[in-house]
């Protein structure tokens, strides 16, 4: 059973694909130039990534699952995007839910690789799972 298939995002108006596009090559920064977004970037950044909330110093958002399966399948899918970026966010998962957390500690805040992830994460959830 595949829960999700590598795709192209689209090029139209669609938030998601944008936000994804419009910061694919700030994930190819060097470490020394990442830098802590102020707020008004950051509110920027926050209104093109559909469910994400910021708080805490940190954006989160929960997704939601049908069963542990599918919870668990999302949770490799995120692990993979973390290892290719090199950029792990913290997650809390449960049964048919997984919490996804990105800040960057390296900058005691946020910086463009966290909405760079989160709207990778986003990505995988354009196309909702399968049974």
């Amino acid at each position: 059973m595949i829960l999700w298939e590598v795709r192209p995002l689209p090029k139209s108006g669609n938030p998601a694909a944008q936000a994804y596009n419009g910061v694919q090559q700030e994930m190819f920064m060097s470490q020394a130039k990442v830098v802590a977004l102020k707020e008004p970037e950051i509110r920027r950044r926050l209104r093109s990534l559909r469910g994400w909330k910021w708080a805490d110093g940190q954006i989160a958002r929960t997704f939601d699952f049908k069963n542990y399966y599918q919870t668990t399948a999302f949770v490799n899918a995120v692990a993979w995007i973390s290892h290719q970026e090199n950029h792990h966010p913290d997650m809390e998962v449960g049964y048919n839910h997984c919490r996804v957390c990105y800040s960057t500690h390296s900058v005691g805040g946020l910086s463009a690789n966290d909405f760079a992830c989160a709207a990778k994460v986003n990505a995988l959830m354009d196309k909702p799972p399968r049974d």
